[in-house]
Protein backbone atom coordinates (compact mmCIF):
# COMPACT_ATOMS: atom_id res chain seq x y z
CA UNK A 1 0.00 0.00 0.00
CA UNK A 2 1.22 3.45 -0.83
CA UNK A 3 1.47 5.29 1.76
CA UNK A 4 -0.53 8.92 2.00
CA UNK A 5 0.63 12.30 2.92
CA UNK A 6 -0.46 13.51 6.27
CA UNK A 7 -3.74 15.68 7.11
CA UNK A 8 -3.10 19.48 6.45
CA UNK A 9 0.35 18.57 4.51
CA UNK A 10 -0.62 19.83 0.57
CA UNK A 11 2.01 18.36 -2.10
CA UNK A 12 1.95 20.23 -4.93
CA UNK A 13 1.24 19.16 -8.47
CA UNK A 14 2.55 20.16 -11.28
CA UNK A 15 2.16 19.81 -14.91
CA UNK A 16 2.25 15.90 -16.29
CA UNK A 17 2.46 15.03 -11.95
CA UNK A 18 -0.27 13.46 -10.09
CA UNK A 19 -0.65 14.10 -6.03
CA UNK A 20 1.96 12.85 -3.59
CA UNK A 21 4.52 11.84 -5.89
CA UNK A 22 6.39 15.12 -6.94
CA UNK A 23 6.08 14.55 -10.66
CA UNK A 24 6.06 10.19 -10.95
CA UNK A 25 2.88 8.26 -9.93
CA UNK A 26 4.20 5.56 -7.96
CA UNK A 27 1.49 3.58 -8.72
CA UNK A 28 2.48 3.53 -12.31
CA UNK A 29 5.99 2.84 -11.91
CA UNK A 30 4.64 0.32 -9.94
CA UNK A 31 2.66 -1.49 -12.48
CA UNK A 32 6.10 -0.33 -14.77
CA UNK A 33 8.14 -2.42 -13.29
CA UNK A 34 5.91 -5.58 -12.53
CA UNK A 35 5.75 -5.39 -16.90
CA UNK A 36 9.01 -5.72 -17.01
CA UNK A 37 9.84 -8.26 -14.65
CA UNK A 38 6.91 -10.36 -16.18
CA UNK A 39 8.68 -9.49 -19.61
CA UNK A 40 11.60 -10.47 -18.04
CA UNK A 41 10.10 -13.82 -16.99
CA UNK A 42 8.74 -14.71 -20.95
CA UNK A 43 12.32 -14.01 -22.24
CA UNK A 44 13.98 -16.02 -19.51
CA UNK A 45 11.65 -18.88 -19.80
CA UNK A 46 10.59 -18.62 -23.47
CA UNK A 47 12.30 -15.88 -25.37
CA UNK A 48 13.52 -17.77 -28.54
CA UNK A 49 12.57 -17.42 -32.13
CA UNK A 50 11.17 -19.95 -34.19
CA UNK A 51 14.28 -19.17 -36.47
CA UNK A 52 16.46 -19.65 -33.83
CA UNK A 53 15.17 -23.20 -32.69
CA UNK A 54 15.14 -24.17 -36.33
CA UNK A 55 18.74 -22.72 -36.12
CA UNK A 56 18.37 -20.59 -39.25
CA UNK A 57 21.11 -18.13 -39.61
CA UNK A 58 18.61 -15.38 -40.04
CA UNK A 59 20.65 -12.51 -39.03
CA UNK A 60 22.88 -12.94 -42.62
CA UNK A 61 19.92 -11.63 -44.39
CA UNK A 62 20.71 -13.51 -47.27
CA UNK A 63 18.98 -15.36 -49.64
CA UNK A 64 18.75 -19.00 -48.05
CA UNK A 65 17.75 -18.05 -44.65
CA UNK A 66 15.07 -15.61 -45.81
CA UNK A 67 13.68 -18.47 -48.20
CA UNK A 68 13.74 -20.61 -44.90
CA UNK A 69 11.61 -18.22 -42.84
CA UNK A 70 9.26 -17.83 -45.55
CA UNK A 71 8.78 -21.67 -45.70
CA UNK A 72 7.94 -22.00 -42.78
CA UNK A 73 5.84 -19.07 -41.86
CA UNK A 74 3.81 -21.20 -45.28
CA UNK A 75 4.24 -24.22 -42.90
CA UNK A 76 2.50 -22.49 -39.85
CA UNK A 77 -0.02 -21.10 -41.59
CA UNK A 78 -2.43 -24.06 -41.46
CA UNK A 79 -4.15 -25.17 -38.78
CA UNK A 80 -1.60 -27.61 -37.68
CA UNK A 81 -0.03 -27.53 -34.34
CA UNK A 82 3.68 -25.75 -34.08
CA UNK A 83 5.29 -28.46 -33.39
CA UNK A 84 4.01 -30.13 -36.47
CA UNK A 85 5.22 -27.32 -38.19
CA UNK A 86 8.50 -26.90 -36.72
CA UNK A 87 9.52 -30.83 -37.36
CA UNK A 88 7.81 -30.23 -41.11
CA UNK A 89 10.51 -27.03 -41.26
CA UNK A 90 13.32 -29.39 -39.97
CA UNK A 91 12.98 -32.23 -42.45
CA UNK A 92 12.92 -30.07 -45.07
CA UNK A 93 15.86 -28.73 -44.20
CA UNK A 94 17.33 -32.33 -43.93
CA UNK A 95 16.35 -32.94 -47.19
CA UNK A 96 18.64 -30.40 -48.88
CA UNK A 97 16.14 -27.88 -49.88
CA UNK A 98 17.23 -25.11 -47.72
CA UNK A 99 17.08 -22.59 -51.45
CA UNK A 100 15.09 -21.65 -53.83
CA UNK A 101 17.09 -23.74 -56.36
CA UNK A 102 16.90 -26.84 -54.31
CA UNK A 103 13.67 -26.74 -53.24
CA UNK A 104 12.72 -26.00 -57.17
CA UNK A 105 14.22 -29.50 -58.07
CA UNK A 106 12.55 -31.76 -56.04
CA UNK A 107 9.37 -33.42 -56.79
CA UNK A 108 5.70 -33.07 -55.45
CA UNK A 109 6.08 -36.74 -54.38
CA UNK A 110 9.31 -36.11 -53.02
CA UNK A 111 7.74 -33.30 -50.87
CA UNK A 112 4.60 -34.77 -49.89
CA UNK A 113 6.64 -38.03 -48.44
CA UNK A 114 9.00 -35.49 -46.22
CA UNK A 115 6.07 -33.88 -45.10
CA UNK A 116 4.23 -37.22 -44.39
CA UNK A 117 7.19 -38.57 -42.37
CA UNK A 118 7.50 -35.43 -40.30
CA UNK A 119 4.31 -35.48 -38.85
CA UNK A 120 2.92 -32.58 -41.43
CA UNK A 121 0.22 -35.38 -42.66
CA UNK A 122 -3.19 -33.61 -42.97
CA UNK A 123 -1.33 -30.54 -45.51
CA UNK A 124 1.33 -32.68 -46.54
CA UNK A 125 -0.05 -33.10 -50.17
CA UNK A 126 -1.28 -29.29 -50.30
CA UNK A 127 1.27 -28.05 -48.78
CA UNK A 128 3.57 -29.82 -51.15
CA UNK A 129 1.83 -28.05 -53.86
CA UNK A 130 1.78 -24.84 -52.15
CA UNK A 131 5.43 -25.41 -51.74
CA UNK A 132 6.10 -25.64 -55.11
CA UNK A 133 4.59 -22.64 -56.35
CA UNK A 134 5.99 -20.51 -53.75
CA UNK A 135 9.19 -21.16 -54.84
CA UNK A 136 8.37 -21.30 -59.09
CA UNK A 137 6.76 -17.75 -58.10
CA UNK A 138 9.90 -16.32 -56.09
CA UNK A 139 12.23 -18.19 -58.88
CA UNK A 140 10.30 -15.99 -61.53
CA UNK A 141 9.65 -12.71 -59.91
CA UNK A 142 12.47 -12.40 -57.59
CA UNK A 143 15.40 -14.32 -59.11
CA UNK A 144 14.75 -16.83 -55.50
CA UNK A 145 15.80 -13.46 -53.56
CA UNK A 146 13.37 -12.16 -51.28
CA UNK A 147 15.51 -9.05 -50.64
CA UNK A 148 14.80 -8.34 -53.94
CA UNK A 149 10.64 -7.92 -53.09
CA UNK A 150 11.80 -5.87 -50.43
CA UNK A 151 13.71 -3.54 -52.95
CA UNK A 152 10.59 -4.00 -55.07
CA UNK A 153 8.62 -2.50 -51.78
CA UNK A 154 10.82 0.07 -51.42
CA UNK A 155 10.67 -0.64 -47.48
CA UNK A 156 7.11 -0.25 -46.84
CA UNK A 157 5.80 -2.99 -44.93
CA UNK A 158 2.22 -3.11 -46.53
CA UNK A 159 3.86 -3.11 -50.11
CA UNK A 160 5.94 -5.80 -48.65
CA UNK A 161 2.50 -7.51 -47.21
CA UNK A 162 0.95 -7.36 -50.39
CA UNK A 163 3.61 -8.48 -52.52
CA UNK A 164 4.03 -11.43 -49.87
CA UNK A 165 0.70 -12.44 -50.16
CA UNK A 166 0.80 -13.22 -53.90
CA UNK A 167 3.01 -16.40 -52.72
CA UNK A 168 0.79 -19.29 -52.91
CA UNK A 169 -0.46 -20.27 -49.06
CA UNK A 170 0.80 -17.47 -47.82
CA UNK A 171 -2.17 -15.32 -46.54
CA UNK A 172 -2.20 -12.05 -43.44
CA UNK A 173 -1.35 -15.60 -41.21
CA UNK A 174 1.53 -16.36 -43.10
CA UNK A 175 2.75 -12.77 -43.63
CA UNK A 176 2.39 -12.05 -39.79
CA UNK A 177 5.24 -14.97 -38.77
CA UNK A 178 7.09 -13.79 -41.15
CA UNK A 179 7.17 -10.29 -40.27
CA UNK A 180 7.61 -11.02 -36.54
CA UNK A 181 10.43 -13.22 -37.10
CA UNK A 182 12.77 -10.82 -39.36
CA UNK A 183 11.75 -7.68 -38.02
CA UNK A 184 15.15 -7.70 -36.63
CA UNK A 185 16.78 -8.04 -40.38
CA UNK A 186 14.24 -5.57 -41.64
CA UNK A 187 14.20 -3.08 -39.66
CA UNK A 188 11.05 -1.25 -41.20
CA UNK A 189 9.21 -3.97 -39.57
CA UNK A 190 10.00 -2.91 -36.32
CA UNK A 191 8.44 -3.03 -33.64
CA UNK A 192 6.02 -5.44 -34.94
CA UNK A 193 3.46 -7.54 -33.08
CA UNK A 194 0.89 -10.06 -34.80
CA UNK A 195 -2.23 -10.48 -33.04
CA UNK A 196 -1.21 -13.95 -31.15
CA UNK A 197 1.73 -11.90 -29.35
CA UNK A 198 -0.70 -9.01 -28.19
CA UNK A 199 -3.20 -11.15 -27.07
CA UNK A 200 -0.55 -12.72 -24.95
CA UNK A 201 0.34 -9.59 -24.36
CA UNK A 202 -3.18 -8.49 -22.34
CA UNK A 203 -3.30 -11.47 -21.24
CA UNK A 204 -0.12 -11.20 -18.58
CA UNK A 205 -1.37 -7.08 -18.95
CA UNK A 206 1.97 -5.92 -20.84
CA UNK A 207 -0.08 -3.59 -23.11
CA UNK A 208 -2.15 -3.18 -26.07
CA UNK A 209 0.10 -2.66 -28.88
CA UNK A 210 3.87 -3.40 -30.08
CA UNK A 211 5.25 0.21 -28.78
CA UNK A 212 3.69 -0.37 -25.06
CA UNK A 213 5.66 -4.09 -25.43
CA UNK A 214 9.36 -2.27 -26.72
CA UNK A 215 9.33 -0.49 -23.85
CA UNK A 216 9.66 -3.71 -21.22
CA UNK A 217 12.98 -4.31 -23.14
CA UNK A 218 16.15 -2.72 -23.69
CA UNK A 219 16.86 -4.25 -27.12
CA UNK A 220 15.63 -4.65 -30.32
CA UNK A 221 16.83 -8.10 -30.63
CA UNK A 222 14.90 -9.02 -27.13
CA UNK A 223 12.15 -7.15 -28.34
CA UNK A 224 11.99 -9.72 -30.98
CA UNK A 225 12.31 -12.15 -28.32
CA UNK A 226 9.73 -11.37 -25.95
CA UNK A 227 7.21 -11.27 -29.27
CA UNK A 228 7.76 -14.51 -29.78
CA UNK A 229 7.90 -15.91 -26.11
CA UNK A 230 4.65 -14.57 -26.09
CA UNK A 231 3.32 -16.24 -29.07
CA UNK A 232 5.18 -19.38 -27.09
CA UNK A 233 3.60 -19.06 -24.03
CA UNK A 234 0.08 -18.85 -26.00
CA UNK A 235 0.47 -21.72 -28.18
CA UNK A 236 2.03 -23.79 -24.68
CA UNK A 237 -0.75 -22.00 -22.39
CA UNK A 238 2.18 -21.20 -20.13
CA UNK A 239 0.36 -18.13 -18.76
CA UNK A 240 0.48 -20.16 -14.83
CA UNK A 241 4.07 -20.69 -15.39
CA UNK A 242 5.07 -16.92 -16.54
CA UNK A 243 2.49 -15.36 -13.44
CA UNK A 244 4.47 -17.42 -10.58
CA UNK A 245 7.99 -16.61 -12.53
Amino acid sequence: MIPLPEAGVLIAVGKGSTPFDGGRSPILEMARTSARSIAAAVLETAGQTFCEELKIPLERGTPSPLFRTLCFSLLSSTRIGHRAALSAARALADAGWTTPPKMNDSTWRQRTDVLNRSGYARYDESTSTMLGDTTAHLLDEYGGDLRRLRDAAERNPQAERGLLKEFKGIGNVGVDIFFREIQFVWDELLPFADRRTLSAARQLKLGNDSDALRKLVDSDRDYVRLAAGLVRVDLEDRYGEIRVA
